[in-house]
Parts: C-alpha cells; sequence; structure tokens
C-alpha cells in the first residue's frame, strides 16, 4: 500500500510557527514518525506553499496511490480548485488538520474540500496523520 501525504502552506514551518498550537516538532519529524510507526505502508510526501503545485501533486499521484493524506492549511478554506482537483480524481483523500479548527476563528469552521473528502480529521496534533493513514490501513489491507 502505498499512501501520499500532501501538506500545504506554512506547514514547513512545523515546530517554529506557534508551537504552543501546532507543537513542537518538525514536518520531518512528523513524517518519520508516521514512517517508523507504520512500516508496512510506503508513504510519499510532498509540502508547498504554492496552490498549483498542491493540484499538481495530487493529480499526478492519484493515478498511482492507494489514498492521500492531505493537510492543505489556509487553502481548505478559500481553494474551490482545490475542492475541483479532489472531485475529479478516484483516489481517496482524508482531510487532516493538527489543530481544532472548529474552536479557532470563524472563518476556519468552513472546509471547501471535506465535501470532497473521504473524512475529516482535526484537533488530534500530529495523532490526526496517524488516525487517517489507519483507516486507510483498516479499509485497504
Amino acid at each position: 500500500m502505498t499512501i501520499g501525504v500532501i501538506n500545504g502552506p506554512n506547514l514547513n514551518l512545523l515546530g517554529q510557527r506557534e508551537p504552543a498550537l501546532y507543537g513542537a516538532r518538525s514536518l520531518l519529524e512528523l513524517l518519520t514518525t508516521l514512517r517508523t510507526e507504520h512500516p508496512e505502508v510506503t508513504i510519499k510526501d510532498f509540502q508547498s506553499n504554492v496552490e498549483g503545485e498542491l493540484i499538481d501533486t495530487l493529480q499526478a499521484w492519484s493515478l498511482d496511490l492507494d489514498g492521500i493524506i492531505l493537510n492543505a492549511g489556509g487553502y481548505t478554506h478559500t481553494s474551490v480548485a482545490l475542492r475541483d482537483a479532489i472531485a475529479a480524481v478516484d483516489c481517496p483523500v482524508i482531510e487532516v488538520h493538527l489543530s481544532n479548527v472548529h474552536a479557532r476563528e470563524e472563518f476556519r469552521h468552513h472546509s471547501l474540500l471535506a465535501s470532497e473528502c473521504l473524512g475529516v480529521i482535526a484537533g488530534f496534533g500530529e495523532r490526526s496523520y496517524h488516525l487517517a493513514l489507519e483507516h486507510f490501513k483498516n479499509i485497504l489491507l
């Protein structure tokens, strides 16, 4: 099984950016732990602050992967183009967030992506990624 993990804007700053909210570990540390705890899964990863690069990666990977875990960051609440890309591919996508977006600012309460995703996991910090991966393992293995 091969799962893609796509991270959007500002997630390259994990461990530096608001650690009380997003945690003290870097994106590399998060991905290393994900791979270590799930050695039976091949995990591809990509991060970009550019909306079009996220869309291009999602489209390209959807042809070869079993599932995609997507933390679109702020694009979750603004990107119709990313929503349409998820709708256009056959690969299942799970939306994840480190923080509980529903306990934050009002504009974060609505996801443009959620209706096209298999599910949404938010508020469990780094565990949000593990929970998404566990779900893919349960339905695909």
